[in-house]
């Protein structure tokens, strides 16, 4: 591996901007300072001028490998997310076959040690029926056990209290789970279904799976987490509704309940239906201006911890189907950070913040071991974002294998030039990309 210095750029990290030069030596960063002086050969990266970012974390993704891979796979979706300065990703488990085995979770570290960009962990899967796999899992080796409380793809709803009452108690990790309501769910749909029939259209997916149906579902996780002192984190709220459920008062370190909200929920609202229907259709929903409006400042004081985008594509074929048959997600890794860069340019936000919520509280929030920051002594994983520039999003630099974005079109002011994973360079806007450089992830549990 070859000795790097970056030199110049402008580093965010720990709440402070400063310019300075970064050694990379060894996968990892050596020295940070003014001016960094080496004796040996290296490779000279001039940086005067750019943002450098500790590399995003992105907790949610769906990367559709195995028995997907029409879709997406674990080579082209990690090489969309260098591509967005997303240098680690967790992959969630509804697969085909799900990751409901410790053998079927190894197949895709398996596959993800040869074919990935990025670093990489996988979650495990718990079902009504695999209590005994999932308690074999490694807390050191894995970021957690997903728990689908509310609709999922094949044998992985788990709607059974007993089976939830078992898992909470003694699961010794991170459990993540989607929470929405399922009987809620089926009420809605059932109602809506008998009034529109084969008129039903996106709009109508926020009433659908409603407000209603995700608080249920995260009170009643937050209800068993209380009871029995569980590592709970709760994946993509959408709602005002459950935002009476998290609390800032302790720091994130000491948090035994977390969150986490989506680009998508930030960016997008119900009204957005109109122009892109079922492109964001998603679940849990996209809802109103209303709930979009609770969530920033939420996640400004810390009720919301992590920022991610539970990317999921979808071929353009099946997203084109009706309403009903339409499956739900939208790709967005690629460009998650250009969407809270469009905030900071807004004024929303700062790029403090940003990095605050996308690189340290995930590393924070999951014990991740030496990743998420920019110190002497961490991986260097590393972004290098141009203020300045700008680009529109297109087919033609849409790396999703899915070829489209409900993005596409959008004009975005600065961009990722570079890209490096493990002090390697995995990407640049010259059009360099390098695989199988990513690396498994390791936790402090």
């Amino acid at each position: 591996m070859s000795v790097v210095i970056i030199r110049g750029a402008n580093l965010i990290n720990r709440g402070q901007s400063k310019v300075a030069d970064v050694l990379i030596k060894n996968q990892r960063i050596e020295k940070i300072d003014d001016s960094v002086n080496y004796t040996g050969a290296y490779d000279e990266v001039n940086a005067e001028g750019l943002l450098m970012l500790p590399g995003i974390i992105d907790d949610q993704v769906h990367f559709r490998e195995p028995g997907l891979t029409h879709k997406a796979s674990i080579e082209t979706e990690s090489k969309a997310a260098v591509a967005g300065g997303v240098t680690t990703f967790m992959e969630m488990p509804n697969t085909k076959p799900s990751a409901l085995t410790q053998e079927l979770l190894q197949d895709k570290y398996n596959i993800a040690g040869k074919n990935s960009y990025a670093n990489y962990s996988f979650f495990m899967g718990a079902s009504n029926d695999n209590y005994d796999e999932v308690m074999r899992t490694d807390p050191k080796m894995v970021c957690g056990v997903k728990i689908f409380m509310g609709s999922s793809t094949g044998n992985m709803l788990v709607d059974d209290r007993s089976v939830l009452e078992k898992l909470f108690a003694n699961v010794n990790m991170l459990i993540a789970t989607h929470c929405e309501d399922e009987a809620t769910i089926n009420q809605q749909f059932i109602k809506f279904k008998e009034k529109y029939g084969s008129n039903l259209k996106a709009s109508m997916h926020p009433l659908i799976r409603n407000e209603e149906g995700c608080f249920l579902s995260s009170s009643m996780a937050i209800e068993l987490a209380q009871r029995y002192d569980t590592r709970l984190h709760i994946l993509h709220i959408s709602t005002r509704d459950e935002l009476v459920l998290f609390h800032n008062d302790v720091p994130l370190k000491d948090k035994r309940i977390t969150s986490e909200v989506c680009v998508h929920h930030l960016y997008f609202d119900a009204d957005d239906y109109d122009t892109l229907g079922n492109l964001i259709k998603c679940n849990p929903a996209i809802k109103s201006k209303e709930h979009k409006a609770a969530l920033f400042p939420a996640l400004l004081d810390d009720r919301l911890d992590i920022i991610a985008t539970d990317h999921a594509p979808h071929s353009w074929e099946e997203k084109s189907q009706s309403y009903e048959f339409a499956p739900s997600g939208l790709p967005l890794v690629q460009h998650s950070l250009d969407i809270m860069m469009d905030f900071h340019n807004k004024g929303m936000i700062s790029k403090e913040r940003v990095v605050e919520k996308m690189c340290h509280a995930p590393a924070i929030c999951f014990d991740i071991l030496d990743r998420g920051y920019l110190d002497e002594g961490k991986f260097a994983d590393i972004v290098l974002y141009d203020p300045n520039a700008s680009y529109k999003v297109t087919k033609e630099n849409i790396h999703y294998k899915c070829g489209w974005s409900p993005l596409d079109g959008k004009t975005f002011n600065g961009k990722v030039v570079r890209t490096f994973v493990n002090g390697a360079e995995v990407f640049s806007d010259k059009g360099v990309f390098n695989k199988g450089l990513g690396q498994r992830l390791e936790f402090l549990r």
